[in-house]
């Protein structure tokens, strides 16, 4: 037998070392690598929702205050030089009339009378708001009592899933049935407002959040993946710091991601729209928001948090009007302000639906929001669905960006709302964590029966209060989840 030469020491625990690393190798599993955050890769908009998309369709909010003159923003409702020609049922007499009324100057008695009180009697009973300004309406009271109700749709979701399934309406679908509450903390269990997130799928569908005071948001993939993958990458950045977690389908119902940041700051940021339908049968809602803006401003400052102020308008009416929007960027002179709402009066309109989505996409898009860990809203008043028929931009597409960039939409229902219109502001308020606001009346179909607890709309359990009361609430509940430091 041939036998081997002895081994020596050193090269037997050279070899023993060598066999036990490539044992720990083979059992030890590795780490798992954190979720990257989207890249880049395909940058136009609008896209199908089957399209990849692995880069958000809208900007980071980023001004850094807001302490500016009113900058104005006109779209007008017919195109250059067709101003003269019947547009929508409305006379060139009309049209030409409330053009030359001034963009900010109420239109003529005459053109108002024209080209909104015929197209709105079937929108909305008449009332002495359509008439011609009389010298004595100057001597009513400056504030009225409105009165409205407030259902919140994510809070009783089974309710709100059953009014969609009974409310067959036209509408931009998005399948929200499947959804997942994600919540950011600090190592305190302290919610971090304002933290973006990125939810990637493996065949590349992505979509954008930001979390809300409470460090919250809902997440609905079936709204933006239609390849149902089984799960996502989830990652959350914040102040430079980046965390990650995995949603797994079908398992826990919440996702929690840990991330170390800063706190709020001790004073709250507030970043306020008011987004408005300015057709004709508005103008009793107009009116009111008018009366009642310096109250609700006067309560949001003497909140806690002493928020700083910064405040937006966008009204809109319709394509042959003499506007299709105008947009007012975010001021804190509330004196400015006061006088741009003061300058809106309601006219026009022609048929029902309106430019809801091309203001919607002006408001989400090209208002100077500000970033760092501002608090962002918009209180969208309407009595009619927007048109479904122009190519877009859709409101559904805004829905998803409000929620990428962190702007929570109320939704206010003003009377004349139709069950179209009522399902299209829901979608938006649910997916963006706002609230339904619908404005109640003493009797429900007659708004000129006076405040009280009655509405016409598929709600059950509804609060109710004056409505610029409501805003004060909503806004407090927001600012109020606010973790600061100690």
């Amino acid at each position: 037998m041939k036998k081997h030469p002895p081994r020596s020491l050193a090269a037997l625990l050279s070899a023993q070392l060598m066999l036990a690393a490539c044992t720990a190798t083979a059992h030890t599993p590795l780490p798992p690598e954190p979720a990257r955050w989207p890249e880049p890769q395909i940058q136009s908009w609008p896209q199908a929702p089957a399209v990849v998309r692995a880069a958000p369709n809208f900007q980071a909010p980023s001004a850094s205050h807001c302490a500016r003159p009113i900058q104005t923003r006109e779209v007008p409702g017919w195109p250059q030089g067709q101003a003269g020609v019947e547009l929508r049922g409305r006379t060139a007499k009309s049209a030409s009339a409330e053009a030359a009324a001034g963009s900010l100057a109420a239109p003529a008695p005459a053109a108002r009378a024209e080209s909104g009180a015929t197209a709105d009697a079937a929108r909305k009973p008449a009332s002495p708001s359509f008439a011609p300004p009389q010298p004595q309406r100057q001597q009513q009271p400056p504030q009225q009592i409105v009165t409205a109700g407030m259902v919140d749709d994510n809070a009783d979701f089974t309710s709100y899933l059953a009014f969609r399934d009974r409310t067959r309406v036209e509408h931009r679908a998005r399948d929200i049935r499947e959804r997942y509450l994600l919540e950011v903390k600090d190592a305190r269990g302290r919610g971090i407002s304002d933290a973006e997130v990125a939810v990637q799928a493996p065949s590349g569908h992505a979509m954008w959040a930001r979390t809300d005071t409470a460090g919250r948001v809902w997440l609905h993939p079936n709204a933006f993946d239609p390849s149902r993958s089984p799960w996502y990458d989830v990652a959350v950045r914040k102040d430079g710091r980046q965390s990650s977690g995995r949603l797994q389908r079908g398992q826990k119902s919440a996702v929690e991601v840990v991330l170390e940041a800063r706190p709020a700051e001790a004073r709250a940021r507030l970043d306020l729209v008011f987004l408005v339908d300015a057709t004709g049968s508005m103008a009793d809602e107009i009116d009111k928001l008018k009366a009642t803006l310096r109250t609700i401003a006067a309560d949001v400052a003497r909140l806690p948090s002493q928020p700083d102020l910064c405040f937006g308008l966008v009204a809109y009416r319709d394509k042959g009007d003499a506007f299709l929007l105008r947009s007012h960027d975010f001021t804190n002179d509330l004196g400015a302000f006061q006088g741009v709402l003061n300058a809106l009066h309601a006219a026009g309109g022609g048929d029902y639906p309106e430019a809801m989505n091309e203001a919607l996409h002006e408001t989400v898009h090209n208002l100077s929001w500000r970033g760092d860990g501002a608090t962002r809203m918009v209180v969208l008043l309407a009595d009619a669905p927007p048109h479904l028929d122009y190519g877009g931009p859709y409101y559904d597409d805004d829905m998803l960006a409000a929620l990428g960039k962190g702007i929570k939409v109320f939704s206010v229902g003003a009377s004349g709302l139709d069950k179209q219109g009522e399902y299209i502001q829901r979608q938006i308020a649910q997916y963006t964590g706002g609230r339904f606001v619908f404005l109640t009346y003493a009797q429900a179909h007659h708004p000129g029966s006076g405040p009280g607890r009655e509405t016409v709309h598929d709600v059950n359990n509804y609060s109710v209060d004056t409505l610029d009361r409501l805003v004060v609430r909503l806004v407090s509940e927001e600012l109020g989840k606010l973790a600061r430091g100690s």
